[in-house]
């Protein structure tokens, strides 16, 4: 298993924005469109398209770089995405 964390942010069927961690992207896109448990916010919101990773560090860092972006403002985050 690798070492390698992301912080992700979805783009919901509503247009809202929701934010993650986890060490496998893929897997978790998948498991938030199709899995009967997981994040009740995007279960409600399907489907979700990926639309920004960032790899970090580990576990610790991929959560403190999670709360950093969760504190942007929807503007600040869309900018995020852009890039």
């Amino acid at each position: 298993m690798s070492d390698s964390w992301y912080v992700y942010i979805l783009t919901c069927a509503d247009g809202t924005l929701y934010t993650g961690v986890t060490n496998d992207v893929e897997k978790r896109v998948l498991a938030h469109n199709e899995a009967k448990t997981g994040a009740k916010y995007t279960k409600a919101r399907r489907p979700v398209v990926l639309s920004y990773f960032e790899a970090q560090s580990g576990r610790g860092a991929a959560l403190k770089r999670e709360a950093v972006i969760k504190k942007l403002s929807r503007i600040e985050k869309q900018l995020l995405i852009k890039h």
